[in-house]
């Protein structure tokens, strides 16, 4: 199996410019074909559809709780109302100032063991999938890679286990 038959072609993707608060509502709402099913990553692409980074919920979790937070003995911290008050705070930042990069990807003809090495040993948890010329043409999530795995696992006809 190639990532060009296990990928879901890209459909949405975050710019940017675009702010916190518009990609979490991307986030929620993002389609597999017609379905909503919402995800917890995509990737961000300029206006010429270049790779530029992944925007992750890791990434707006780190927005959210800032780096300097980790060095404070926060032991007698009040924490009530402190994520509500700095998710309103971040909700204007730009995706390209929280955005990972760069980028994990994999080209269209890639394995499957390939896709799996890389989540793998780079841990990742999704995939932007590459045409020839460098264009994103799709997405690979690790839910779409395991259930690759538990199907061939389960598939009887194929000797896999009962």
């Amino acid at each position: 199996m190639k990532a060009k038959d296990l990928m879901i072609p890209l459909q949405d993707y975050l710019k940017p410019e675009n702010t916190l608060k518009e990609a979490v509502n991307l986030l929620l709402t993002a389609k597999r074909g017609e379905e909503k099913v919402g995800v917890k990553g995509l990737p961000v692409l300029d206006k010429n559809g270049t790779l530029m980074g992944m925007l992750s919920m890791g990434d707006i979790l780190k927005a959210v709780f800032p780096s300097y937070m980790s060095m404070m003995d926060l032991g007698e911290f009040t924490w009530d109302g402190m994520v509500e008050s700095m998710a309103k705070k971040v909700s204007g930042k730009k995706v390209e100032a929280l955005m990972t990069e760069p980028v994990v990807t994999v080209d269209e003809d890639a394995s499957l063991m390939e896709c799996v090495d890389h989540m793998i040993k780079k841990n990742v948890k999704r995939l932007p999938v590459l045409d020839g010329s460098g264009r994103v043409v799709g997405m690979i999530y690790e839910r779409d890679v395991f259930s690759a795995i538990t199907k061939a696992m389960l598939d009887e006809n194929d000797g896999g286990a009962k």
